[in-house]
Order: C-alpha cells, then structure tokens, then sequence
C-alpha cells in the first residue's frame, strides 16, 4: 500500500532516517567477534532431540487411540519439531565448514520431511538482512503488516494454515510436471521456491553447487510428498490427516511468530541499521513462553538484526551484556518487547487506523 497522507509519508521517512547509534553498533560489533563461533556439541543434540521427540510423539498421535492422550502427543509434536524446524534459519547464517555435516543431516531429519528443505531459505533470507535491501519492495521477507488492511491479517495466518496442502501441491504434483514443461519450471522457480512473504519477490535459476544441493533436497521432497499421498492407500486418512494438522498447527504458530518479528512499519525506504533494529523485535526473559513460540534465538530478533552472525545459542549472554553496559538512554532497549499478545494487538490496532 501507498501512504497518502503526507504528515504521515514524512513520519515514515523519518523513521526510516533515525541516526545510527554509534555507541549501540560499536558494542554490536565487539559481540560479533567474541561469540562467533557455533557449538557443535549444542547444535547436534538440540536438534536431534527435537526431531526425535517430535517424531516420536507424532506417531503416538496417530498409533493412540485415547483421544486425550492422542491430543497431548500431537501438542508435543508440534512443538518439538517447530523447533526442529527453526534451524533453518539458523542453516542460513552458518559459516561454511563450522557444522560439518549439520545441513545433511537437518534435511534428512527435518527439511525433507516437513517439505521445507533449505534450499527454500538459503539464499532467501539473508537478503532480508542485505543493509539496502530490508523494508524494502526487495526484501522477500518483508511486507507493511501495520500499515495494512484490518483484513490481511486473519488473511497472513490462514495462509499459513494451508502451508501442508501447498507444500504437497508444490512438491507432490509440481515438481514432477515441471520437469516435464521447461516455462512451468521456471516459473516454478521464481515464485514457488522460498519461503518468502513478499508476493513480488522472485528467485533466481540456482547455479554451481548450490543448483546440486537444490535438486537433490527438491527431489527428496518431492519423493516424500507423493509417498504421504500413497499412506492413504496403505494407512488409510488418519495418519496423514494427523500429520497435516500438526504442520498446519506448527506453521501457524511460526505465522504468529513472524507478525511480532517486527513492526512491519517501513513502507519501502532504505533504513539506517538503527531503524532496522527498532523496527524489529526481542522478547528477552523473565517470559517463558517466547521459548516456546520463538525458540532457537528467535526471541532475540532485533538482536539477531545487529548480530547476524552469532550463533542462536550466544545471543541471551550477548543481550545480557548488551542490557548491561549500554546506557539507558540507549536505543537497544526500546527494542524489547513483554510478549507477543500486546505486539499482535499493537498491530491489529495500528490497521485499523485512518489513512
């Protein structure tokens, strides 16, 4: 959308200026350095746990017949493998060579069974953090939420409640059509191949090692999806049902979740890196449920905006130390936030206004 009014433009540009707070990027920077370094003996366990247990509980979901109980396993399935799930982002910022091995196994473990293999995040996201690119019509992960109709947000999360469908559309029916019909490829390629929410965005033809790396995950997945059709045939519709309802449940959680990243207030201009950061979000402790709902350092957003290298597991002792040494007056701690109930209200409030 456009923003008419021109009290309200100028406000926007504004914003989007805000100075650079030095002090605020100087100790960023100093963190960055000294906690780099990604812990493979807290990588590997917390993501293999988090698979197997939500594995495990999945198929207690589909093998128990005490509804309650049937409840119960699928609610920790959900949970579990969202967290699974949320090392995507984590597969994204990784230096090559730090984790050998971990983009494998979390998409042989993760990525192809959940029909979300990395390649629909690599390369996506970190063009979300390029310094010209964020809030900008360039930004694939990036919309004006709150400058928005009061409609598209119920509209943002039943999208995300179809994710399973699609994602068996995408990779069950068209994967296999499109290597049969060259402009159904390419377009499947452009528009169909990230996990984006800006509809403009389109990805590039994949090259070299990364191309590699995307056929084969695109072919597991493709394999998968057909093979989740089939269980009906073998299995009957309850397992499959089963599974479709915890991924609907998972993704619509991470729906919730990407509307309080931010405060989806920039509408097109260039921000400073301050703005950028006050434009998105932490949801530090006391909370406990953040852990739940934004698990793997997502709590930490607008940390993670100033600090994109740094492992999920170093980002609470950096905001820590952050909270600690920087002034009060800083910037850093306008960006954090109680929990994500009021942050949902601010921006359904905020569609709702006049313009």
């Amino acid at each position: 959308m456009t923003v008419h009014d021109p009290i309200l433009a100028a406000a926007q540009k504004a914003r989007a200026a805000i100075p650079d707070d030095n002090a605020m990027l100087r100790a960023a920077a100093e963190m960055s350095r000294e906690y780099a370094v990604a812990n493979p003996h807290i990588y590997w366990p917390d993501m293999l746990a988090s698979a197997l247990i939500g594995w495990g509980a999945m198929a207690g979901a589909m093998l128990v017949n005490d509804v309650a109980v049937a409840i119960g396993c699928a609610f920790v399935a959900m949970l579990a493998l969202y967290r699974a799930a949320s090392f995507i982002h984590e597969l994204t910022h990784i230096r090559k060579g730090a984790l050998p091995g971990f983009r494998f196994g979390w998409n042989l473990l993760v990525g192809i069974p959940l029909m979300i293999p990395s390649f629909l995040y690599e390369g996506v996201h970190t063009q979300h953090h390029a310094r010209t690119r964020y809030g900008t019509a360039e930004d694939p992960e990036y919309l004006p939420l709150a400058l928005m109709k009061p409609w598209s947000l119920p509209l943002f999360i039943l999208v995300a409640s179809l994710a399973p469908v699609g994602l068996i559309l995408r990779f069950g029916v068209l994967t296999p059509l499109s290597l049969l019909i060259p402009p159904l490829r390419r377009k499947v390629v452009a528009e169909l191949s990230a996990l984006s929410i800006n509809p403009a965005y389109r990805r590039r033809t994949p090259e070299g090692d990364f191309a590699r790396m995307w056929h084969w995950q695109e072919a597991g997945s493709s394999l998968f999806a057909l093979a989740l059709v089939g269980s009906v045939f073998a299995f009957s519709w309850k397992p499959l049902l089963v599974y479709m309802a915890i991924h609907s449940a998972m993704t619509v959680i991470n729906q919730l979740r990407t509307l309080v990243a931010h405060l989806w207030e920039n509408e097109g201009e260039a921000m400073t890196v301050t703005a950028q950061y006050l434009d998105s979000v932490n949801v530090p402790p006391p909370g406990y449920l953040p852990a739940l709902w934004a698990p793997v350092g997502l709590r930490y957003h607008a940390l993670h905006h100033l600090l994109p290298s740094v492992p999920y597991h170093a980002l609470g002792k950096a905001h820590a130390r952050l909270m600690a040494t920087l002034a009060a007056d800083s910037p850093y701690h306008k960006g954090n936030y109680r929990g994500m109930m009021p942050l949902v209200g601010k921006i359904a409030r905020s569609t709702m206004g006049v313009r």
